[in-house]
């Protein structure tokens, strides 16, 4: 539902339903409905931003919204109803903003039932893309609650997400694996070195891989439980996209589901996943292709973010070793890729930052045991095949087009490193350099490094991972990763820094635009 607010009136005082909102309760305060798992905000845009929250009951949603933290001249917004086919989430389309501007919300929810039950309010805040070159700042990074390592109070909950919030970002691009949908959380886990993590946190419904609607809904309210995801959330936009995770483990359409699955059929599972997903996070509905991931989300005149879908429209996950294109090498698809290249064309924006959830030249196989098929888009040294020939596509497509200023960023892997693509080196040659830079996880085991792919020529210059016989290395082990974007608004120029959970500056690059 959109919510409509003349600038005019922005700033009025809306006096009649201030005073609904401030009506007291009829009932105690245990008897409220209540926000229970915080508030969040995404898809920000020069003069809107979408809002989430989730009651636990039958309610209406109650919005209030200001520029100021005191919120002394706020806007009542119309109430939204929460009911059960929605696990009682709900969603907020905030319109008509001033650009530029930190704006900030209050949620309550009012019992369905019994309207003047009301219950205690959350506050929220985002800043709307600037008009203007002023400086903008985002962190990135994907993968949280992997490989059964849950909420541990011991180690400091989902730390990394207090730590991304300390710079005052204006926003978290998740590169996907929001959940591990697959990936039970049990009290404890027994580690290589013998000792053991556990899980503070659990919920029933986390003992099991996800099957069922409520199953999949509750994996994203498990991550909703920790502190530090929620404070993060009332002050940081989220940017989402979804990868193979919200499902189960390096799902397409051809995925042999294991024995753990009472579920047989992946279709119906990704439905599933795919529902909880738009449910839990804050997207904004696309009315052509409901459900739709991909879209480009501009953030003023230094930046242009193109959000892809690397899951929904890909072949089997196969050999992929085709020479010519056809439905087997799809990864982002004909219809995705098309929608790229016009909204590349499009964009005025300083910077085009590619958001993809799947590296580029990184090998990750679709059977690590036996080191075969394909889940990502690399297929091995050669020339470019399979998925490989989308990527090429797009490639030579920006080159000719002269579109400058491309980078991707992405996830996936469980570990940080960054990676210069040099044609020079390269086995397909026709396309301008670009930087890829990786990070992750927020919270599940490192691994890697992954070998390289050299049919577009990537040049290593940074990488900390594990190493070989130093996998699945647990949170607490500190190898948790994101990384901090900085556009300096006087220059355009961009720094890039690969960070950990403690906040270390492991490795910083300064990319200057090209004009013209």
């Amino acid at each position: 539902m959109a919510c409509r607010v003349s600038r005019r009136r922005f700033l009025t005082t809306a006096a009649a339903g201030a005073g609904l909102l401030a009506m007291p309760s009829l009932s105690r305060a245990a008897d409220r409905p209540v926000v229970s798992h915080g508030v969040q905000s995404g898809d920000i845009g020069f003069d809107s931003g979408m809002i989430w929250s989730r009651a636990d009951r039958p309610a209406q949603m109650m919005v209030e919204v200001a520029t100021t933290e005191s919120f002394a001249q706020a806007r009542v917004l119309p109430p939204v109803n929460v009911l059960p086919d929605s696990d009682f989430t709900a969603k907020l389309l905030l319109d008509n903003l001033p650009s530029g501007q930190d704006i900030f919300y209050r949620v309550r929810f009012r019992d369905l039932s019994h309207i003047g039950i009301v219950g205690e309010p959350v506050i929220g805040r985002f800043r709307t893309a600037p008009a203007d070159r002023r400086d903008v700042s985002f962190v990135w990074g994907g993968d949280v609650a992997g490989q059964g390592y849950g909420i541990n109070a011991a180690d400091g909950g989902l730390f990394t997400f207090a730590t991304m919030r300390r710079p005052n970002p204006d926003f978290l691009i998740h590169s996907g694996d929001t959940i591990y949908a697959d990936g039970p959380i049990l009290a404890e886990t027994k580690l290589a070195d013998g000792s053991v993590w556990k899980n503070t946190v659990l919920v029933p419904e986390k003992a099991k891989v996800a099957e069922t609607l409520d199953e999949f809904r509750a994996a994203h309210k498990y991550n909703l439980l920790d502190e530090h995801v929620r404070a993060f959330n009332a002050q940081v936009p989220v940017f989402g996209q979804w990868d193979d995770h919200e499902v189960t483990n390096n799902w397409s359409l051809s995925k042999q589901l294991p024995a753990s699955y009472k579920e047989r059929d992946i279709t119906s599972l990704a439905a599933r996943g795919a529902r909880a997903f738009h449910e839990m996070y804050p997207l904004r509905p696309n009315l052509a292709e409901p459900g739709r991931v991909y879209r480009v989300l501009n953030y003023g005149p230094h930046l242009d973010v193109f959000m892809l879908d690397e899951r929904s429209y890909r072949g089997a996950n196969g050999p992929n070793l085709q020479e010519s294109y056809g439905p087997d090498a799809h990864f982002i698809g004909p219809e995705q890729l098309a929608w790229l290249k016009r909204a590349l064309m499009d964009s005025r924006a300083t910077w085009k930052v590619i958001a993809s959830d799947m590296p580029i030249g990184i090998i990750v196989h679709d059977n690590a045991a036996t080191k075969s098929g394909s889940e990502a888009i690399a297929q091995g040294d050669g020339p470019a095949r399979g998925r490989e020939l989308e990527i090429a596509d797009l490639l030579r497509f920006i080159k000719t087009a002269g579109i400058r200023n491309t980078v991707w960023f992405t996830a996936d892997v469980h570990y940080t490193a960054a990676h210069y693509y040099n044609p020079d080196n390269a086995q397909f040659q026709d396309f301008e350099p670009f930087w890829e830079f990786v990070s992750g996880p927020f919270h599940a085991g490192t691994f890697g490094p992954g070998g390289m792919d050299n049919t577009f020529g990537p040049e290593v210059r940074y990488v900390k991972a594990p190493g070989p016989g130093k996998q699945n290395l647990p949170p607490s082990a500190g190898m948790q990763f994101f990384g901090h974007v900085k556009i300096e608004g006087a220059t355009g120029q961009m720094t890039v820094t690969l960070r950990d959970r403690a906040d270390t500056a492991l490795w910083r690059t300064i990319l200057d635009p090209k004009w013209g």
